[in-house]
């Protein structure tokens, strides 16, 4: 027998036994949903979540979360907690509640990894920093979640997208951990029309909460807060911001006062409150706990007067990259870096879909934060005078 015939039929025979192992509530692999239908993914061996996980791994977008930060910028210590190391973390922890839950672990891992890849360079103050400058311009809020879904659809692959099923990029646009819920439950049903709706919807809503199509979804996004909350502790404590017994007394008799008790006491409860039911919930006892501790990261961490000195000159930085970048397209420097790093063999839908304001906003959202700095470096700071002009003399 032919080897891509066999392989195919393991493929059929994988889909076959997860109606047996996994939970009814679970999403099945067979019943994902793709804008446009590819031949070789049928003829091919991998599931259609695991399929989406590899095409998340190999995006250029996934490349770049070496380089972005979690929370603590422009500060040189190894083991402070990058983007990268956050997605990971979270991949790790919804797989696990995943598997207690017998969910589809393929689905989890795919809107995980893909989950914080819209972020902009400089973390959630950079997100602030980019949406003022979009919302002057007519383009609506940024969040990281519309672009690290229009990243996949619209923009990898020199705008030819990875054609994504609808399940992992729901997951994505839905992932938001910083808005508690102490119960989640999937809102089903959903098409492409729906989430592109959604996304339009927040842009112009930053309040709106949108909930998953799918209780893998829901997970990711619990998993989300599980996965920050305990670890931004840790990192503050090695930089000297607050130390250990500075946590709330009441936080640490429920959920405990390192990362690993937190993150324990976090999944314990939820499996606990979630199995063999079509949502996923903490106990009253310890959600109210989670509140209280994400409150004492924001005041005392996020917010953090150490943490925000560099603050004013990277919101500075971000209009003066903006408007140059605006300029150059309006002129048509082809010799910008807009051009040569980002526009270059771009497809020509992208070009005629996206106005100018648009195309910097996307290029400046996939920056690092190395090249974000080596960007300003380059065009903001006055360069000294170049060899063969004549020196100034004294007399």
């Amino acid at each position: 027998m032919d080897k891509t015939v066999r392989l195919k039929d393991l493929k059929i025979e994988l889909d076959r036994r997860e109606e047996g192992r996994l939970s009814p509530w679970a999403c099945l692999s067979r019943n994902a949903l793709r804008k446009t239908d590819e031949e070789m993914i049928h003829e091919g061996h991998r599931q259609n979540f695991s399929l989406d996980a590899d095409r998340i791994l190999h995006s250029l977008a996934y490349s770049r979360y070496i380089d972005k930060t979690q929370v603590f910028y422009l500060i040189k210590n190894d083991h402070i907690t990058h983007r990268v190391l956050h997605v990971q973390l979270v991949s790790k922890v919804a797989r696990t509640i995943g598997r207690l839950l017998a969910l589809n672990e393929d689905l989890i891992e795919a809107i995980a990894l893909g989950h914080d890849l819209g972020h902009a360079p400089f973390g959630h103050d950079g997100e602030r920093f980019l949406s003022e400058l979009c919302q002057a311009r007519g383009l609506g809020n940024f969040f990281h979640n519309i672009q690290g879904v229009r990243f996949l659809e619209h923009i990898e692959r020199k705008g030819r997208g990875w054609n994504l099923t609808l399940q992992v990029l729901d997951g994505i646009l839905c992932h938001n951990g910083e808005i508690h819920s102490r119960l989640l439950s999937p809102k089903r049903g959903k098409n492409f029309e729906d989430l592109h709706r959604e996304m339009e919807s927040q842009e112009r809503d930053p309040t709106m909460d949108i909930p998953p199509m799918t209780l893998e979804g829901c997970v990711v996004r619990m998993a989300d807060t599980i996965s920050y909350v305990g670890r931004d502790i840790e990192d503050a404590i090695r930089l000297g911001l607050i130390t250990r017994k500075d946590i709330p007394e009441p936080c640490r008799q429920v959920l405990g006062d390192t990362n690993g008790k937190i993150v324990y006491s976090l999944v314990e409860d939820l499996v606990s409150c979630s199995l063999g039911k079509d949502h996923v919930s903490f106990s009253e006892e310890v959600s109210q706990a989670l509140v209280r501790l994400k409150a004492f990261n924001h005041e005392r961490i996020y917010m953090n007067e150490r943490v925000k000195k560099q603050t004013p000159k990277i919101k500075l930085m971000f209009q003066l990259l903006f408007e140059k970048y605006l300029g150059d397209l309006e002129t048509g420097n082809r010799d910008s870096d807009i051009y040569k790093g980002f526009l270059a063999g771009m497809s020509s839908e992208y070009q005629e879909q996206n106005n100018k304001a648009a195309v910097v906003r996307d290029f400046v959202a996939g920056m690092t934060d190395e090249y974000f700095l080596a960007q300003c470096h380059k065009h903001l700071i006055p360069q000294r005078t170049p060899a063969g002009f004549p020196a100034m003399t004294m007399i």
